[in-house]
Parts: structure tokens; C-alpha cells; sequence
């Protein structure tokens, strides 16, 4: 069987653990929120035994990755630089870069800063998305009852203490509930932007059951893996990538309106409440104005926003034929 190992390598004043498998051209996959390179656990090894060296990081501020205390030392040039130093301290100079949920904004715009070294991309849920006229939090749909849950993560302390009361009930409700995907019933129609509201008088977990029997793509022993390791580092580091929404609308100002050139792939589950937010179906539809290379989208039936745990099989079968198109 392949075998995942571990290691830590220090780069961009950080201390990054990595897990990896096999040999060959190095894949590196960048994992969302609240996640840790566990969520990847199947691609590592799939991908090893399709001969790449594939590498799954514990993102800045999870797991056994360092976690800066300061909100604005996780900006997208932060957790890109971090993204170029594995890269370097893993003896590489060129990589494949993948990314799920948070992880594929870093992914994006990986290769659309260094297209150098980062000679393809794949997105899994969150598509690349162009610097907007407006700070991104202006334009977040908001109501005297309720707020987009980004909005409610903005405010230090907040989430953290609603999340961190029960670390494993937190991830059962996000990631066993079916509350994280798009009701069957709204399939084919249009995103109103209401998808992903917070009501003001309570939390993001109030919108999600703790579900009785967690989903086949999701054991117990997963979950207790994910809640011990937020039990030890709290949500703070990844919430913080949240806080730094409009810093990096600042930050992209001398890179507006430049693509993203590399050869790319995207693919979200049709249940996915990101496909559904705001302007994300049009988005999705003319990625190809911002993304020219773009290989192929993928929208798999009946998943939800867990992409590559969710449907493990046929994310590893896209992402291995895509990494072999690319070479």
C-alpha cells in the first residue's frame, strides 16, 4: 500500500507540515475551511500510484502548521508565498497546484502570480474569480434578520467562540449536515444570492442539523481526526483567511483584469452552495474569459461542497487525466 508520510519544512517565516506520497512531478493540493490536509487523504494516494509526488500541506493557521497571530499576515501574496516556498524547500522548482474551497483562491492565484512555477491549476468548488469594482464585503447580501456568513466571520471572536464550544459537533454539523449543499428542489434555477445566510440572532451551526448518521463519504474516525486537531488549535487561523477579504481586494489592484494563463480545471458538485452564490453561475459559465486555458469544468451530479471527499473517485480520475494532459 502507499504510504503518507509527514514532515516540516520552514519557509516564509513559517514552520509548514506536509504530508506526502510517491514520486515523480510534484502536485501540490491546498485545502479549505475547516479542513487540514486529511481532506485530501485520498488523492495523496491515488495520485502516488498514478506516478506523481503528491503533497497536501496543513494550510497557514491549521493543524501542525504554524498559526500567526496577526489577522493580516494571512492575506492571498501570504498563503501564495507559502504555497512557492514548499515548492522550493521540497528541491522543486516547477508543481501542479490544486486547491479545494479556500484552497483554490491560493491555487488561482498561485498560478496567476507565478506561472513560472506553478504550470497548472485545478479548482475544486471555488472558481477563480476576477478583482471585482468593489470591496468584496460591500456587496454581500445582508438583511435586518440575517447576514452572508462571510460577513459573520468577520469580527474576531465571534465564530471562534460559537465553533470552538464543541469542536466535534462543529464538524459533524458542517460537514455531515445537509444543510452545506443547495435543497434538491432549487436544482436548475438561478442563484438569488440568499444561499449562505447567517441569522443575526444566532450562528452559522444553528442552520445545520447534527445529522443522525453521517453521509457514506464520512466516518466517525474522520470526524474525531478533524476535531481533535481544531480542539487543539481553535478556528482562528482559518477564519482569519475570511478577515482578509477586502486587504486583498486592496492588494490585487495592479493585477486586476489579469488572467489566469496555465493550463486550469475546475469542478464543484451541482449541490455546491458556492455554485449557487451571487454571480457564480455566470461566472461559471465565462470562466474562459478569465481562465483561456481552461481545460474542462466539471459539474458532478448530486455533490455537495466537499468535493474530493464527497466523490473521491471521480476527482481522482479528473485530476490524473488532467495532470497527464499537462505533462
Amino acid at each position: 500500500m502507499t504510504e503518507i508520510t509527514h514532515r516540516t519544512v520552514e519557509t516564509n517565516g513559517v514552520r509548514i507540515h506536509l504530508a506526502e506520497a510517491g514520486q515523480g512531478p510534484l502536485v501540490l493540493m491546498c485545502h479549505g475551511f475547516p479542513e487540514s490536509w486529511y481532506s485530501w487523504r485520498h488523492q495523496l494516494k491515488a495520485l502516488a500510484d498514478a506516478g506523481f509526488r503528491a503533497v497536501a500541506p496543513d494550510m497557514r493557521g491549521y493543524g501542525k502548521t504554524d498559526r500567526p497571530e496577526e489577522v493580516e499576515k494571512y492575506t492571498l501574496f501570504h498563503l501564495v508565498g507559502d504555497m512557492v516556498g514548499v515548492v522550493s524547500a521540497l528541491g522543486e522548482n516547477k508543481a501542479v497546484i490544486v486547491g479545494h474551497d479556500w484552497g483554490a483562491p491560493v491555487a488561482w492565484h498561485a498560478a496567476l502570480f507565478r506561472p513560472d512555477i506553478f504550470r497548472g491549476v485545478a479548482g475544486l468548488s471555488v472558481p477563480f474569480r476576477p478583482r471585482a469594482s468593489a470591496k468584496p464585503t460591500s456587496v454581500m447580501p445582508q438583511t435586518e434578520e440575517a447576514q452572508f456568513y462571510q460577513l459573520y466571520f468577520q469580527v474576531p471572536g465571534v465564530a471562534e467562540a460559537e465553533f470552538e464550544r464543541d469542536p466535534r459537533a462543529t464538524i459533524r454539523r458542517m460537514l455531515g449536515s445537509v444543510s452545506f449543499a443547495a435543497p434538491r428542489e432549487t436544482d436548475g434555477k438561478r442563484s438569488d444570492g440568499a444561499v449562505g445566510m447567517v441569522p443575526r440572532s444566532g450562528g452559522v451551526l444553528t442552520q445545520m442539523a447534527d445529522p443522525e448518521r453521517l453521509p457514506s463519504w464520512l466516518t466517525d474516525e474522520d470526524v474525531n481526526f478533524y476535531a481533535a486537531e481544531f480542539a487543539r488549535t481553535g478556528f482562528r487561523g482559518g477564519l482569519n483567511y475570511y478577515r482578509n477579504i477586502d486587504r486583498n481586494w486592496e492588494l490585487m489592484a495592479p493585477f486586476a483584469g489579469l488572467p489566469v494563463i496555465v493550463p486550469a480545471l475546475y469542478a464543484a458538485g451541482d449541490r455546491d452552495l458556492v455554485v449557487r452564490f451571487r454571480g457564480a453561475p455566470e461566472l461559471i459559465a465565462n470562466l474562459t474569459k478569465f481562465v483561456p486555458n481552461l481545460r474542462k469544468t466539471i459539474m458532478l451530479p448530486g455533490c455537495g461542497h466537499w468535493t474530493q471527499q464527497e466523490r473521491a473517485a471521480d476527482v481522482n480520475a479528473a485530476l490524473i487525466e488532467f495532470l497527464r494532459e499537462v505533462g
